[in-house]
């Protein structure tokens, strides 16, 4: 190695990740000059103006190994080698713990025996413990741990038994976890890992990434786990509404050109700078670009609230508008949200500080409550070309395999399943899921430009499709790049459910020995499970009607794990609808509870859909192959 080289650690690694995650606001995995140099600005940074800027230009020269204008991980790791060189690395770490306001918390790393520092966010902690803390506060069956302290660190405590958990996740995904399904008493060691795993598979299910977390770790209290994953949970509840098929006001805010699929394609993220912006224009105000530098003076979010208050029933009160002081400003401007009941995850310093994340929570948050937009009631989608009613929403198959995608950790986040795949990036991500190779020295990469950019992206769909039907043997007759970049819904679906049947396939085939897995092996394993449990129930194929009733589900979760299922919580004659859904939502939490990642809905098993049944007991049969091992 040579004597200028300076290696980063393992622990360094997954300390700059945690950095570059909380820096990179918009999850899009690049950094830009902008949110660097107001990182330097407000970190304080002893340094020189010139050598700020000659760290800034290092980023379109040495260190930006692209040329794209913009800085990922990897280009940002060897800019902290360069800045170790110059024996400034520690300022530099620093610098980005005082611009987060991360808090330092020793602890030792799963991935190493030496020891490792993590860092986690008090402010988030405290944003996180008041929302909680009023959202359950009349829940009896979190009255044992509520109302959590947000000046200690009693938030990770009360995670510990997953019940808290398991309430968080309802709360953003209602119905998600059957209550039924929860230990809520008489708790043990065995009874609270069951109510962790029931959590953490559950939230894997609506999108949450669970990678390398484990009901271990909650129970640990590890604080960056606990924050990142709640972050999640919270973050799937505030935008589950921000969109057309949720809030069809939103077509308020289509600008001249635009189509409703042009509105579908943005992210909730934009689709909020949007509406704020919508409301600060109506004000005759300038419009920001962001949560965080934009919104700092509070000026903006004054004219925003005067905007959303019901006239009749709130007057903002501009008196605080005026005074001289950021902070005070910020104090004045949260009692006028307050009158609103919309003083939530922000204090006055995080709104002076810019922290981006609580920012874009607390205007979520407003836009849940007072979106202030024109009703649309009878809007006839059939008005704007190229876009009829069955294009608007998203389907209960859509979902599930976009909550799949994101579960898996994809970059960037998959917001609308089909414009999130125009480029192939997270295609190629999911086909390396499944052990195919991605030669990546093919793969065009962003920013894509107006000019050129739709050709790089077609050349990668067709890349896509290339290894789909050359190296994964998938069938994709009549299914070329050019349908992948249109977003043509029948095609790409048709290689979405082929990417994640093969995901679930091969875990099944891990747990095998290598034994290739199709259907039949599936349903032939059900049956003699079944059999061996002196089951009365069985299943000819994905299709069996028997299905909808989820006594097959409900008897090889049985099998698998006697015990598992209270038989009172179970309706076997003269089932109606009610009956046949309750049973359905029993049996996918139990299933998760068990420790099996199910993504499919109760609604797949009460209509049968043969996709999504085949994942549910194909995950069953994992169980039960794991449990033999």
């Amino acid at each position: 190695m040579a004597n200028n080289t300076i290696t980063v650690s393992r622990e360094e690694l997954e300390e700059l990740k945690e950095a570059f995650d909380k820096i990179d606001i918009d999850n899009n995995g690049y950094i830009n000059d902008y949110e660097l140099q107001e990182l330097f600005k407000e970190a304080n940074l002893k340094l020189p103006g010139y050598q700020v800027r000659d760290i800034i230009e290092k980023i379109y020269t040495e260190a930006d190994k692209n040329k794209d204008g913009k800085i990922d991980f990897e280009e940002f790791v060897l800019l902290v080698q360069e800045q170790k060189r110059n024996d400034i690395s520690k300022t530099f770490r620093t610098s980005i713990n005082k611009r987060l306001g991360i808090t330092a918390l020793g602890g030792t790393s799963s991935i190493s025996t030496q020891g490792t520092q993590h860092s986690y966010a008090d402010e988030e902690k405290v944003a996180f413990v008041n929302w909680v803390n009023k959202a359950l506060k009349d829940d009896p069956d979190v009255k044992h741990i509520l109302p959590m302290n947000p000046d200690n660190n009693s938030l990770f405590a009360s995670l510990r038994d997953g019940i808290l958990l398991c309430k968080m996740i309802n709360m953003s995904q209602p119905d998600t976890i059957d209550e039924r399904a929860i230990n809520k008493t008489r708790l043990t060691e065995f009874t609270i890992s069951e109510n962790l795993n029931l959590a953490l598979n559950s939230a894997s299910a609506i999108g949450c990434t669970v990678v390398n977390i484990g009901a271990e770790d909650m129970k640990e209290g590890k604080p960056h786990l606990v924050l990142g994953l709640l972050w999640q949970i919270i973050k799937v509840g505030l935008f589950a509404d921000i969109e057309i098929s949720k809030n069809e006001a939103l077509i308020g805010l289509l600008r001249d050109g635009e189509t409703l699929e042009d509105l579908m394609k943005i992210s909730p993220e934009e689709l909020l700078l949007r509406w704020v912006n919508y409301h600060l224009t109506n004000a005759q105000w300038p419009i920001i670009k962001n949560f965080s530098s934009d919104i700092k003076d509070s000026k903006a979010y004054f004219y925003l609230l005067r905007e959303i208050a019901p006239k009749e029933d709130v007057r903002i009160d501009f008196s605080g508008f005026s005074e001289s002081s950021d902070i005070k400003r910020a104090q004045c401007m949260l009692q006028e949200a307050d009158k609103l009941g919309c003083k939530q995850f922000v204090t006055p310093s995080d709104v002076v500080s810019g922290n981006p994340k609580l920012n874009l929570a607390f205007v979520a948050n407003l836009f849940n409550m007072y979106p202030g937009l024109a009703k649309t009631d009878g809007y006839d989608f059939n008005q704007i070309e190229e876009f009829t009613p069955p294009h608007v929403g998203e389907t209960n198959e859509e979902r599930t395999f976009r909550n799949w995608m994101n579960s898996l950790g994809v970059s960037p986040h998959v917001n609308y399943l089909y414009s999130g795949l125009t480029d192939a990036l997270v295609i190629f991500q999911l086909y390396e899921r499944i052990r195919q190779r991605v030669d990546w020295g093919r793969v065009n990469k962003p920013p894509f430009t107006a000019f050129g950019g739709p050709m790089k992206k077609i050349e990668n769909c067709n890349y896509a499709v290339e290894i789909g039907r050359n190296q994964a043997k998938f069938s994709l007759v009549g299914i070329g790049g050019h349908d992948l970049h249109e977003g043509n819904r029948t095609l790409t679906l048709a290689l979405v459910w082929q990417l994640m049947r093969r995901y679930t396939l091969n875990v099944l085939s891990d747990l095998g020995e290598g034994e290739k897995i199709d259907d039949q092996i599936i349903i032939q394993w059900v049956n003699e499970t079944l059999a061996n449990a002196n089951k009365k129930t069985f299943i000819t194929s994905f299709k069996d009607k028997s299905i909808n009733t989820s006594l097959p589900v409900l008897d090889l979760i049985d099998a698998i794990d006697p015990k598992a299922i209270n038989p009172d919580m179970v309706k076997r004659d003269n089932l109606s609808d009610a009956d046949k859904l309750n049973n359905a939502k029993y049996a996918l939490s139990i299933a998760r509870k068990i420790g099996a990642r199910i993504y499919a809905l109760p609604d797949d098993l009460v209509e049968v859909k043969p996709k999504m049944v085949m994942t549910v007991f194909a995950c069953l049969m994992g169980k039960g192959l794991n449990k033999l091992k």
